[in-house]
């Protein structure tokens, strides 16, 4: 199971809104066959197996990250496949988490003799997958919160203008994430201020692919000339604005090409938040990297939208001139409400990184 779960990994970034899946089979002592979900729309891992192992999957164990399918959708039932192929045994990591399809694969495949366990390193297969058990249960894609900032918590140099804080290693972190999620979201003012391309470009080469780029922006305020609207990408840009936008800017700024969604406003006239995320989910992705700027960070945070938090942090103060992290003071009325849970710290160069979970589905 530890070997499928490193096989699944290998597909993230890159099966939304499908898993990622690894299964490897064994005859005996010996593996004799393996394979991971490499897209959506292609076969599964358990296919791939299967195609690897050949005659030799008679008789074997088949262990699968996440419960065999038992339904048609783009491909046939990997279900149907094992018995086919004549495996003896299945081993499960996790159930299926849609409740309208948990246990059908295992019972489908009990029910014509084949035995099956179920929840062999279940945390662990749990956990490569929180976006799509998020996105399956509830509709919404699995928000990361990232910023660089100082030692006083400030992410610019001075309001209003752009600065790079953080070193080489933890920009190179900061690219991975983006080659992994499906999508990544700024405010309009750091959009301006910054000029972002938002691409990905992870220093390994190979298979690269840009997330969606999302601006929130209420009144349609991003200039026509920005980076972001004039990228050589396979990933469209997205502006979310409020009903009373524009039409004429709204007209100029599709005409780059970028795809224009109105969604509602709250009391103060900002973006309904949940109602853009409910967008990004029916839209089928399952996750997004939330790169700022202050008020992003603070509204996703008092709304209790973020699932996970990755903060760089560069060994050095900057002051009162500089941007604070959070635009305005967090009310919360449980202080268990903002603490990161499963805390990792690590050093990257001379930055230290703190990454941590906030919401856990996949508990």
């Amino acid at each position: 199971m530890r070997l499928a779960l490193r096989l699944a990994v290998k597909g993230q970034g890159r099966t939304s809104p499908n898993p990622c899946v690894g299964a490897v089979i064994v005859l005996g002592d010996q593996v004799v066959g393996q394979g991971y979900h490499q897209k959506a729309g292609t076969p599964h891992a358990e296919v791939h197996a299967l195609a690897d192992a050949g005659e030799k999957a008679v008789g074997s164990t088949l262990y699968v990250t996440l419960e065999p399918c038992n339904h048609t959708g783009r491909t046939p039932p990997c279900t149907e496949a094992i018995l086919d192929a004549g495996i003896a045994r299945v081993v499960v990591g996790m159930r299926d988490p849609n409740p309208t399809v948990e246990g059908g694969g295992c019972n489908f495949l009990t029910v014509n003799g084949v035995d099956v366990e179920s929840g062999v390193l279940e945390d662990e297969c749990r956990a490569i997958n929180r976006s799509f058990i998020k996105h399956t249960t509830t509709g919404l894609p699995w928000v990361v919160m990232k910023a660089g900032m100082s030692l006083d918590a400030k992410i610019s140099y001075k309001q209003g203008e752009c600065g790079k804080i953080t070193g080489t290693r933890s920009g190179q972190l900061t690219h991975q994430l983006r080659n992994s999620l499906d999508a990544i979201l700024i405010g309009v003012e750091t959009a301006i201020i910054d000029n972002p391309s938002l691409t990905a470009r992870p220093e390994e080469e190979g298979n690269v692919r840009d997330p969606v780029r999302v601006i929130l922006d209420t009144r349609l305020r991003l200039p026509v000339a920005s980076s972001i609207l004039h990228q050589e990408s396979d990933s469209p840009t997205w502006l979310f604005c409020g009903p009373d936008a524009s039409a004429i800017n709204e007209q100029k700024l599709a005409a780059t090409g970028a795809v224009i969604h109105r969604v509602p406003v709250d009391q103060s006239n900002q973006l309904d938040l949940r109602a853009v995320l409910r967008v990004l989910g029916r839209s089928n992705i399952t996750s997004v990297l939330v790169e700022g700027g202050a008020k992003i960070h603070s509204s996703m945070l008092q709304q209790k939208l973020v699932d996970e938090v990755y903060l760089f942090i560069a060994p050095l103060f900057i002051g009162q001139q500089g941007t604070p992290l959070l635009s305005s003071f967090m009310h919360t009325e449980n202080k268990t409400d903002c603490r990161l849970q499963q805390v990792e710290v690590r050093q990257l160069g001379e930055d230290t990184l703190i990454h941590g979970i906030l919401n856990d589905f996949s508990l």
